[in-house]
């Protein structure tokens, strides 16, 4: 058994807190990622160009529109008046007449009396107005295609550094974080944060441009109306940030909810057997319930408050049309505005809140998008294993001399594990770790292979201290079978040349004999050819665990590390694996983790270790003979003198 610290209950990665009572940091964070699109930079740039080419063009486009309502207003009215007079004297004689106001409105028309409507003048506005919308829908749409694939780039260079920084994580990162919650982070939030970043940053940048747009116009337009305009942008953009606000804290819980939920689900499909020959399926649905229920809270509050934002904009634009509908109509009747003004600038006035409103109801997916790579990016800056020391050393011989000297080690610094522990195996031995649960067994090795830096002391490698060496060089040196068989999706022939990439069918076969693979392989219908699903199902466990052992031998270590992995296997197969092993071990360290202490009877030496220190070490005979805790240990199993 391992002396690792536990993992986190599968309610959610350790330390995170409550999330309902802190708010992520929203505007670093959406810094942050936007910051991740600057290797693509000149495609942003021109996708910005294209955006402010396509809002001008159709910003403009409804003023000259309203040149176009002009024309047929006026011809309608100037088909009314005496023909043969002028427009002052059209307007005098309305005046005469007693109809004030229309002669009013008319002296701010371009009218020529008894002319009727120019429609050569409004088929050349309209088809400018078409020309003016085709080319900015044009420029939408390359903005549009040149926005996906910065996006996809950018999600894409996101993946591949969590999949470096996974590599580069500590083995502490995952002995204290849930896997579903880790899997959450690299699959559904990094999903997550592309489908934002997808529907949000086009749709942003071209409301926010033609918010600048329209302003623009509605102030050339009338600076009256324009002011009436935007009274109620303050409003607006107060009632987002209170709702806005208010729901954050809520998208922070979704998805803390969504990867407690997954690293749940992980958990029992992983251990469904058990679960179910416990009869602990109640226990587990219970607990799958109260998640689902915590997500569920935290889901319909988050997208419930985040969508008031759209409905409170929509009845502030709706005032704010109202108001200028009146009070242009008012300005029209006064002649100081035209009737295509008003038309144009009723449109703007539309124009300018939908976007408003357009990014008051895309807060809700922003907000999420961000809260999932405030979780990624968490992931990114977690603290990473030691790098590899410059000018690293390697042995000059590869004989497999494998030296503790005062070493010290432990998890937490308030736990010592393994004190002052000095050991040296020579080439050739097999080396036995014995001893009882949480005694340091397979800690020990996993210091060899470096998974754990030590406290103090050192552990060299044929006279070179592990730490000055590459990782990378240290563990081609070492091969592992762990006590779990773990099998990839593939062939058996790929399990087992896993191994030692390039290996030959004829390397494949030998390591295959070696480990009495061989022998059961035949009896399978696609024989080396057979693939093994993702579970390893279709093969038992004791032949799981040969195909792990195969996959040792390929690779020809120094050192050969075996932690319990006898344990799957029959007495019989037991044999035939200890057979194997001494082949290999020839010229070879093994270390040997084994609680079955009929496994390491032959061992050249036997270490007993009981908290972290080695009580005692010598051959089986030696240490039965002291009738110390080797001595103890061997009667709880064969004699039952002891348990």
């Amino acid at each position: 058994m391992s002396n690792r610290p536990t993992s986190s209950p599968p309610i959610g990665p350790p330390g995170g807190g409550d999330p309902t009572k802190k708010a992520m940091n929203f505007g670093p964070s959406l810094k942050r990622l936007l910051g991740r699109l600057s290797p693509d930079k000149p495609i942003v740039i021109l996708i910005f160009a294209l955006v402010t080419a396509s809002v001008v063009l159709s910003s403009i486009a409804p003023k000259i529109l309203g040149n176009a309502t002009n024309l047929i207003f006026d011809g309608i009215v100037s088909k009314q008046l005496q023909p043969g007079t002028t427009k002052e004297q059209a307007v005098e004689g309305l005046r005469a007449s007693g109809q004030g106001q229309l002669a009013d409105m008319v002296s701010g028309m371009a009218v020529v009396p008894g002319t009727g409507i120019d429609f050569d003048a409004v088929g050349k506005v309209l088809m400018i107005v078409l020309l003016l919308f085709v080319c900015a829908s044009l420029f939408s749409w390359l903005q549009a295609y040149l926005l996906n694939i910065v996006v996809q780039r950018t999600v894409r260079r996101l993946r591949e550094d969590v999949e470096q920084k996974i590599h580069r994580l500590p083995l502490r990162y995952f002995d204290t974080h849930a896997r579903g919650d880790v899997l959450s982070r690299v699959t559904n939030d990094i999903d997550n944060v592309a489908q934002s970043l997808q529907q949000t940053l086009s749709q942003l940048v071209m409301s926010v441009m033609t918010v600048l747009g329209i302003l623009v116009m509605m102030l050339w337009i009338s600076p009256l109306l324009a002011l009436i305009a935007v009274a109620t942008v303050p409003l607006s953009i107060m009632v987002t940030a209170f709702i806005a606000k208010r729901s954050q804290k809520h998208f922070v819980a979704q998805w803390k909810s969504t990867g407690g939920i997954n690293a749940q689900v992980e958990e029992a499909f992983s251990g469904h057997e058990l679960v179910k020959v416990f009869g602990r399926q109640q226990e587990v649905e219970e607990r799958f319930r109260k998640q689902n229920e915590d997500l569920y809270e935290s889901s319909f509050k988050a997208q419930f408050i985040s969508g008031l934002v759209m409905p409170a904009v929509m009845f502030l634009g709706n005032l704010n049309y109202v108001a200028i509908a009146v009070v242009g109509g008012m300005r029209v009747a006064s002649g100081t505005m035209t009737l295509g003004d008003v038309q144009a600038f009723i449109q703007y006035s539309r124009q300018f809140t939908q976007p408003l409103t357009q990014i008051a109801s895309m807060t809700n997916l922003l907000q999420s998008g961000v809260a999932s790579a405030e979780r990624v990016f968490a992931l990114l800056d977690q603290d990473e294993q030691s790098e590899d020391p410059k000018g690293a050393k390697s042995p000059t011989v590869d004989k497999g001399r494998v030296k503790f000297e005062n070493v010290t080690f432990s998890y937490k610094p308030e736990q010592p594990l393994i004190e002052d522990l000095s050991l040296t195996a020579e080439p050739g031995q097999m080396v036995a770790i014995v001893g009882p649960t949480g005694a340091g067994k397979t800690t020990l090795v996993n210091l060899i292979l470096r998974f754990y830096e030590l406290n103090s002391g050192r552990i060299t490698l044929d006279g070179i201290d592990i730490a000055d060496m590459t990782r990378d060089d240290l563990r081609s040196r070492i091969g592992m079978v762990l006590q779990d068989a773990w099998l990839f999706g593939g062939t058996i022939r790929e399990n087992i040349a896993y191994g030692k990439p390039g290996a030959t069918d004829e390397e494949i076969r030998r390591a295959a004999e070696m480990s009495y693979v061989d022998k059961f392989v035949h009896s399978l219908p696609e024989g080396y050819d057979t693939v093994i699903d993702e579970e390893g199902s279709n093969v038992s466990a004791g032949e799981k665990q040969l195909i792990t052992i195969a996959r040792a031998f390929i690779s020809q270590p120094s050192i050969l590390i075996l932690d319990e992995a006898t344990s799957s296997v029959d007495t019989r197969t037991e044999l035939l694996v200890q057979s194997a092993t001494a082949v290999l071990r020839s010229d070879r360290t093994s270390f040997v983790i084994a609680h079955r202490l009929s496994t390491i009877r032959d061992a050249n030496l036997i270490v007993v270790m009981e908290e972290g220190r080695i009580v005692e070490q010598g051959s089986h005979e030696a240490l039965l003979e002291s009738r110390g805790a080797y001595f103890r240990l061997y009667n709880s199993q064969f004699v039952g003198a002891e348990i």
